[in-house]
C-alpha cells in the first residue's frame, strides 16, 4: 500500500509535530506536587551521587523505581538543571510512543493505517496533556507499549524469522516498564495475554514466548537495581511490594478513591477529537475479529488490552486520569486500521459531532474557569488563563472545520493531518497558558524573591507544609516541622532529620545563629506569640517566609 501522503507532506507534518511537541517544555514553571517531586528526586540523586536509593527532601523515597529518575539525572548532568530537562523524559517517551505506534501500525495493518494511528495518538487530548506534565505515567506507558507491540510483531505469522528478536524486545520492554513504575509493567501485559488466550481459545501463544531466554533478558534488565536497593535498604521490600502495590490497589490508603464511573468522562474527553471514532473502532473490531478465533489476531489482542486496562483501573481503589494512558496506543492502532478502510463519508460523520463540543468549549471554558476563583488574586490569574483556553478552543474549532471540509472533498490524509496538528496545537496552548496560575501552584515566585537572602549553610525549616517545587528552584532541601505526608516512611527510617512539633522547632530556632522558615499564613501568629525573633522576607496569599535576624 502506498503512503497516503506525499513524502514532502509527510516530512513537513513530522517537522511541525516535533516543533509543537517540544516547543514549550521550558516556558512553564513547575507545578506542584508531581512536577516538583519528579524534578527534585533526580536533582538530589545528582547532588548526593547516590543513584541506588532515591531521596526526596533527603528522606528515602521508595514509592517508585528509578528509571525516570536516572534518565532525568543524566539530562541534568548533560544539559543542566532546568525546567525543560526535568520534563524531557516525559515528552521524549511520549513522542517515541507516537513513532512506535506508527511503525507497528505499518507492519501489522499497512502504511496508511500506521500513519493514521500515529496522527491519532499524537493529537489525543489526554495523551498530549500527560506527555507534557512531569509524571511517571508516560514513561511506563511507552515501555508497556513497547512490550505488547513487540509481542504482536513476534506472534504475527509474517514475523517467524524474527520472532525471537521481537520477543526479546518484548521482555526487555516489560522489564523497563517495571523499572519505570513497578510491577504493573509485568502484571498488566501478563493478565491481558491470559485473557486474550482464553477469549480467543489460543493456548499456542504461550508456546511462542521464548520463556527461558525471555526471562533471562527480563531479569538481566530489571533485577540488578532491586538487588542493590534491598541490600542497601532492608526495609525496601515491605514498603515497595506490599504497601505500594497491593495496598494501593486494594485499599484507599492513598486517598485517591473515586467511583467506578470515574474514568468514563476522562476517556471520552481524553480521546477528543477522536472519541466517536474510538467507539466505532471498538465495536467493529469486536464484530470483525470474532471470526478469527483459533488464529492469532492482533486486533482482538489490542481490544482485550484496551478493555482490560480500563476495567482494571476502574476496579482499583486508587484512580488518577493518567492511569488510562496505556490504552491510548492500542486504541490508536485500532482506529488507524479502521480509517484506512473507511469511506470519507463515514469518517466525516464520526468527526463532525466534535464541532458542537468545541463550540461549547469555546464559549463555556472562560466562565467555567473564572468561577473557580475565590479571591482577587485568583480572579486575575484565572481570567488570564481563560483567555489562553479560549484561543486554544478557537484554533481547535477552526482546524476541525477545515479538516471536515477536506474530508468532504475526499482529501482524507491531508484533512486528518490538519485536524491532528490543530488538536495538538490547541492542547499545547492550553498547557502553556497554565503558566498564568503558576503563582498559586509553583514555588518559583517564592524562590525568585528569597534567593538573594538565602545562605546554603543555614538551616531552612518547612513548618506544617512542604512546597514541592521550591527545593528544585532553591537547589536545597528543608527540615520538616510537624509535617510528614508522603515522606512518612522516610521519616520513620531517619526520625532525627525531622522536627515533630512547634515547641521543639522553637528551641531549635532560638539556638540557631542563622535560619529560615516557610509556613502557611495561619502558623505565623502562633510563632509570634512565642516571641520568636523573625523578619518577613516574603508573603503571598498562602505562605510566608521568615529569616532569623
Amino acid at each position: 500500500m502506498n503512503l497516503p501522503f506525499s513524502r514532502r507532506t509527510l516530512w513537513l507534518t513530522l517537522l511541525a509535530l516535533v516543533v509543537i511537541w517540544f516547543g514549550n517544555l521550558e516556558y512553564r514553571k513547575l507545578i506542584k506536587p508531581d512536577e516538583g517531586r519528579y524534578a527534585e528526586i533526580p536533582r538530589e540523586m545528582v547532588a548526593s551521587g547516590d543513584w541506588v536509593t532515591p531521596h526526596l527532601n533527603d528522606f528515602k523515597y521508595f514509592e517508585k523505581p528509578p528509571l525516570q529518575y536516572w534518565a532525568t539525572a543524566v539530562a541534568y548532568e548533560v544539559f543542566g538543571e532546568h525546567q525543560w530537562t526535568s520534563r524531557l523524559w516525559t515528552a521524549l517517551t511520549g513522542f517515541l510512543g507516537i513513532l512506535l505506534t506508527g511503525f507497528v501500525g505499518m507492519r501489522l495493518f499497512g502504511r496508511a493505517a500506521g500513519l493514521y494511528a500515529a496522527l491519532i495518538l499524537g493529537s489525543s487530548t489526554l495523551y498530549v496533556l500527560m506527555a507534557h506534565v512531569n509524571t511517571l505515567d508516560m514513561g511506563v506507558t511507552f515501555f508497556i507499549t513497547l512490550g505488547i507491540f513487540s509481542l504482536l510483531l513476534a506472534q504475527n505469522e509474517q514475523a517467524i524469522p524474527f520472532r525471537r528478536n521481537w520477543m526479546m524486545l518484548a521482555w526487555a520492554g516489560m522489564a523497563l516498564a517495571v523499572l519505570s513504575k513497578g510491577l504493573m509493567g509485568l502484571i498488566l501485559p501478563a493478565a491481558a495475554l491470559f485473557l486474550y488466550s482464553v477469549f480467543n481459545r489460543d493456548a499456542a501463544i504461550w508456546l511462542r514466548m521464548h520463556w527461558i531466554s525471555g526471562l533471562l533478558a527480563f531479569f538481566a534488565v530489571a533485577a540488578p537495581w532491586f538487588v542493590l536497593v534491598m541490600q542497601a535498604n532492608p526495609e525496601f521490600f515491605q514498603f515497595f511490594f506490599i504497601h505500594e502495590h497491593f495496598e494501593r490497589f486494594l485499599t484507599k490508603v492513598h486517598s485517591r478513591y473515586q467511583p467506578w464511573h470515574y474514568f468514563v468522562p476522562i476517556l471520552l474527553f481524553g480521546m477528543l477529537p477522536w472519541t466517536l471514532l474510538m467507539v466505532d473502532a471498538l465495536l467493529r473490531t469486536w464484530r470483525g475479529s470474532a471470526a478469527q478465533l483459533r488464529h492469532f489476531s492482533p486486533e482482538r489482542f489490542l481490544l482485550v488490552w484496551a478493555v482490560f486496562v480500563y476495567l482494571f483501573f476502574s476496579l482499583s481503589s486508587s484512580k488518577l486520569p493518567s492511569y488510562l494512558l496505556p490504552m491510548f496506543p492500542a486504541l490508536a492502532l485500532l482506529m488507524g486500521k479502521q480509517i484506512a478502510a473507511m469511506s470519507a463519508r463515514r469518517l466525516f460523520w464520526l468527526i463532525a459531532p466534535v464541532l458542537p463540543v468545541l463550540l461549547v468549549l469555546l464559549f463555556g471554558l472562560g466562565p467555567l474557569v473564572n468561577q473557580q476563583s475565590e479571591n482577587p488574586v485568583q480572579h486575575e490569574m484565572y481570567s488570564a488563563y481563560a483567555d489562553w483556553l479560549t484561543i486554544a478552543a478557537a484554533i481547535w474549532l477552526v482546524g476541525t472545520a477545515i479538516a471536515l471540509y477536506g474530508i468532504r472533498r475526499e482529501k482524507v490524509a491531508s484533512a486528518l493531518a490538519v485536524l491532528a496538528l490543530a488538536s495538538l496545537l490547541a492542547g499545547q496552548i492550553g498547557i502553556t497558558g497554565y503558566n498564568t496560575i503558576a503563582r498559586e501552584r509553583s514555588g518559583y515566585p517564592i524562590a525568585e524573591a528569597i534567593a538573594p537572602h538565602i545562605k546554603p549553610e543555614a538551616p531552612f525549616y518547612s513548618i506544617e507544609n512542604y512546597e514541592q517545587t521550591l527545593p528544585f528552584y532553591l537547589k536545597r532541601t528543608f527540615i520538616l516541622v510537624d509535617f510528614k505526608d508522603e515522606m512518612a516512611f522516610g521519616i520513620q527510617q531517619e526520625p532525627h532529620k525531622w522536627i515533630p512539633d512547634i515547641a521543639t522547632f522553637a528551641q531549635r530556632w532560638n539556638s540557631d545563629k542563622e535560619a529560615y522558615a516557610i509556613m502557611p499564613l495561619r502558623v505565623l501568629p502562633e510563632l509570634e506569640e512565642k516571641g520568636l525573633p523573625m523578619k518577613e522576607i516574603f508573603r503571598d496569599h498562602q505562605l510566608v517566609v521568615v529569616i532569623k535576624p
